[in-house]
């Protein structure tokens, strides 16, 4: 962590970090129009969204084919090393920038319809996507393309605000809904059942200037107005530089969580 931390005397404007299993949405609509922010963006999400820790992708390691939904740009894809890799992403923007990266098979289709046939893969993954899905039509879905054996992996990166309260806040500044309480499990829909469970803990190093970028691929930033949009760089401004004092070369170490589950179908 920066040797900088908040005084003690504002502890107590720090509200107890979440204890949700996951992101959540007042309706399916709101879910829907939330995840359709992600049309714009991509190069910055590229630039400043963290990678995979390759322990992640070795928990599918033995599958043959694979799927990575809603690939993004392909921070998770790249970590891939399996004999076949196949990649679906909904938005035009992030398969842009998927394609000026890798060279993997991508085409524009969503959890809920894939466009393969019945028994074609032996893995899917879902990176930093699960939360923006239909759980059981997802489930459905990766039931009907996955042959016999075949298995889900679900994977978050989560930054880690219960590690310090200056984290928490800044967190809550930048209005980052994908923050999920350690040890969280995910919603899950027959017949699939979470059979592996890996939980790791990394730092993320990034200068004031990258975390206001970061700031900018969240959806809350996406979908908002300009007026919203100065508003929430006035607040890390204040934040980062007034009230933590850290200057703009600096380099933080922001603590992240990566939780993944490997999902198998019920016997």
């Amino acid at each position: 962590m920066s040797t900088h931390v908040p005084d003690p005397a504002h502890f107590p404007s720090y509200r107890k970090p979440s204890e949700k299993e996951g992101p959540s949405f007042g309706d399916p609509s709101l879910r829907q129009r939330s995840a359709q922010a992600f049309r714009a963006g991509a190069d910055t999400y590229d630039d400043v969204r963290p990678g995979y820790p390759q322990e992640v992708a070795e928990l599918i390691a033995g599958a043959r084919t694979v799927l990575d939904v809603g690939a993004g740009t392909g921070k998770f894809t790249a970590t891939l090393r399996n004999e076949r890799v196949f990649a679906c992403e909904p938005s035009g923007d992030m398969a842009r920038v998927f394609r000026q990266r890798l060279n993997y098979p991508l085409w524009r289709a969503t959890a809920e319809a894939t466009a393969l046939a019945p028994d074609s893969l032996d893995a899917v993954a879902c990176a930093q996507t699960w939360h923006w899905v239909d759980v059981a039509a997802a489930s459905t879905e990766f039931d009907r393309i996955l042959r016999p054996g075949g298995v889900i992996l679900l994977a978050w990166n989560t930054l880690a605000v219960e590690d310090d309260p200056w984290i928490l806040r800044l967190a809550r500044i930048m209005h980052s809904g994908d923050i999920q309480r350690p040890g969280f499990l995910p919603e899950v829909s027959k017949p699939w059942r979470i059979d592996n469970t890996l939980r790791l803990a990394w730092d993320h190093l990034l200068s004031p200037a990258q975390l206001h970028a970061l700031m900018h691929t969240r959806s809350y930033w996406l979908r908002n107005s300009a007026r919203i949009r100065e508003r929430m760089t006035n607040n890390l401004n204040w934040y980062l530089y007034e009230h933590m004092g850290f200057s703009e070369e600096e380099k933080l170490h922001i603590p992240y969580r990566t939780d993944a589950f490997v999902l198998v179908r019920e016997e």
